[in-house]
């Protein structure tokens, strides 16, 4: 028997719904669209409050659950809501940078470009951009533009510590304008849904410090900020998000947000394999 979503949750959930979801919850005694089918997995589709079939994504988790169609509706007007508010991300404000980050943040990137230049990135991050879980190699399949741009001109100038890649920055011919297309490419592509994960030992554990450190930056599923250049972490490689943690943690990264720094600092090594298992799991945000 799967487990019930209980009141309380309900409460959250419907507390975070933007003001039009709560409406359209709100107005009908049953879900309007009918019963949607339950996805169970990423090949699966569910319906959701406009009628359309979508991708299971987030939804998966939710299929956890058994609820009544009055409470499906409500929980996936909130995921609809929340891939329309990931979908529509702010871009960051340049008014404030300059050098290399600006020019390329202000630049209009263009994906058949940005496709043609990261043909020499896939030997380490691979055709799709799914990244090579073994080799530590990030999936970058659906990151923001924005995070990119940002760790590319990091790594490129020295700030961020990278040894694989900064001689490969360093290569004549890559500027801001080529920084910009590959990173618009990398965040079109669909966002691979089978990342490496960790033990799941600790996935209570790894929860807790997660909503209770990461959430506010990162999202409370992970989706990231584009404004601030925080990544999305949903879906990442567990060994690539450990090995980021310890880095962040030992201030062996260069370019680490200060706060994030200061939050994990006190983390043990146990804790840190906990939150790094859990945002492996987190499903990447429906487009």
């Amino acid at each position: 028997m799967r487990p019930a979503l209980n009141e309380q949750a309900l409460r959250q959930l419907k507390a975070a719904l933007p003001a039009g979801c709560r409406m359209a919850c709100a107005s009908s005694r049953t879900c309007e669209v009918g019963r949607p089918e339950m996805a169970e997995s990423p090949s699966q589709s569910i319906r959701v409050l406009d009628g359309t079939m979508q991708p299971a994504g987030v939804h998966t988790a939710i299929a956890t659950h058994a609820m009544t169609p009055k409470r499906l509706c409500l929980v996936t007007a909130l995921a609809t809501c929340c891939q329309l508010a990931w979908a529509a991300s702010p871009a960051p404000d340049t008014s404030t940078l300059s050098g290399e980050l600006k020019t390329a943040l202000e630049a209009t990137g263009d994906a058949e470009r940005g496709k043609a230049a990261f043909d020499d990135c896939t030997g380490c991050h691979r055709k799709d951009a799914g990244g090579r879980p073994l080799a530590t190699v990030p999936r970058l399949a659906g990151q923001h533009a924005s995070v990119v741009v940002k760790q590319l001109v990091d790594i490129r100038s020295g700030l961020r510590q990278n040894p694989r890649m900064k001689p490969l920055m360093a290569e004549p011919g890559i500027n801001a304008q080529m920084l910009a297309d590959i990173a618009v490419y990398v965040q079109g592509l669909p966002v691979p849904r089978n990342p490496t994960l960790g033990p799941g030992r600790d996935l209570a554990l790894g929860k807790a410090l997660f909503d209770k450190d990461c959430a506010a930056c990162h999202g409370a599923a992970g989706e990231g900020r584009a404004e601030r250049f925080y990544p999305m972490v949903a879906a990442q490689h567990f060994g690539y998000l450990r090995r980021e943690l310890d880095l962040i943690r030992n201030g062996e990264r260069g370019n680490s947000n200060p706060e994030m720094a200061s939050l994990i600092k006190p983390y043990s090594a146990a804790e840190l394999q906990a939150v790094a298992d859990h945002m492996s799991r987190l499903p990447p945000p429906v487009r």
